[in-house]
């Protein structure tokens, strides 16, 4: 039977599969039952608070500039769930998606396996990725690592911890130590571990598994690498130290061509047109990164903020750290039901503002910066697709 996209999506966000619940004991059997594709995949695991998406997306351009067949999987998506498996930065096909759904929720209904969505994406990116023979799985984590769905995987090529900070406390920990220990643990016995921060956890978690442990000063000249943002000198750094540490042989020249092509949507996006910014900052470290960029590459511009975040979010800290006395601030409530409400935010807010309704309203100017932060739910409905092509 042939399944399409839509009910596809319909049964990944039906109340029975979209929640989180941390653990490996069902992606574990269910994959079993599928004949684990994750043991034949070779992957480099990238676990953090901001910035693993960036990461990902520089080592998988890197890899593939330098002819490996590439497998991506990061989380999350901007407009269509098809958008977090890619190979050779293509996404996967509607049919592909639809099948292997169907596929694993089946299997997993059969046997009594209660898959949530995150677990159900996880073990369709690594079933795509087996039938497709990839060379490499660059793969990032959705929340934490000890206990992530893509945890899973007995082995890696590396793993990464990018910058850890206060996020999903609830679930890994008010100190960053906790969430640097749930971090640690993507790392694997007699793998490599790349990382810029010295938490006591990484080294444990490192020596006790017998991994070279590599810290990084994030140093490496970001002037070549299509994204921006202040914040991608320690994403760079990072991702070419994990690269030379692996695939030592690729050269200079392939590695320079292909930060020049890297994609990455939503992250500090500028499109000149409109004077726009995008960015998914959506905690509070997040939204400090944003600001010190915008101080840096637009100090003179007038700004004109939307945002809106969850309510999981430390909203109240994200906008005293967000907004100056001068700039135009509007406010949007978004449909996710954990949204903030617009008087929620306003309550929190010093300045004044207003309620978002639509960018059409706006006269776009050549010294006024509109920047559409937060969380990327919100992005998916206050931007067209098409801005990102």
């Amino acid at each position: 039977m042939n399944y399409s996209y839509k009910e596809a999506k319909e049964l990944l966000t039906s109340k029975g599969k979209f929640y989180i619940n941390l653990g490996l004991e069902r992606i574990s059997a269910v994959l079993e039952l599928l004949g684990n594709p994750q043991d034949r995949l070779k992957c480099i695991h990238v676990a953090g608070t901001n910035g693993k998406g960036s990461v990902c997306a520089i080592i998988e351009a890197v890899l593939r500039e330098a002819g490996k067949k590439t497998g991506l999987f990061t989380s999350p998506h901007l407009f269509k769930y098809t958008e977090r498996i890619k190979i050779n930065g293509v996404d996967i096909s509607d049919e592909d998606f639809a099948r292997l759904v169907f596929e694993i929720c089946n299997t997993a209904d059969k046997h009594n396996i209660h898959l949530t969505e995150f677990e159900i994406l996880t073990a369709v990116a690594f079933k795509y990725f087996d039938e497709n023979k990839v060379d490499v799985v660059v793969l990032e984590t959705g929340l934490g690592g000890r206990f992530d769905a893509t945890n899973v995987i007995k082995s890696n090529l590396c793993a990464v911890i990018t910058h850890i900070d206060l996020d999903h406390t609830e679930r890994l920990g008010n100190t960053k130590d906790k969430i640097a220990f749930e971090k640690a643990g993507i790392i694997k016995p007699n793998c490599p571990v790349v990382t810029s921060e010295g938490y006591e956890a990484i080294r444990d978690a490192a020596d006790a598994n017998d991994s070279l442990l590599m810290m990084i000063t994030p140093l490496e000249d970001t002037s070549n690498l299509a994204l921006k943002g202040l914040y991608q000198q320690e994403n760079l750094s990072l991702a070419l130290a994990a690269v030379r540490l692996v695939f030592p042989e690729i050269p200079e020249n392939v590695i320079q061509t292909a930060l020049s092509k890297v994609k990455h949507p939503a992250r500090f996006q500028y499109l000149a047109g409109k004077n726009i910014i995008i960015d998914g900052a959506h905690n509070p470290n997040g939204i400090a990164a944003l600001k010190e960029s915008l101080d840096f590459y637009f100090p003179d511009k007038h700004r004109r903020f939307v945002f809106g975040c969850l309510k999981n979010k430390d909203h109240k800290k994200m906008v005293s750290l967000l907004f100056d006395k001068n700039d135009e601030i509007y406010f949007y409530h978004f449909s996710n039901p954990n949204s903030c409400t617009v008087e929620e935010l306003q309550s929190e807010c010093e300045f004044p503002s207003k309620e978002f309704k639509s960018l059409d309203e706006f006269e776009y100017r050549d010294d006024t910066l509109t920047v559409i932060c937060g969380s990327f739910y919100m992005i998916n409905e206050v931007i067209n697709p098409d801005c990102f092509l």
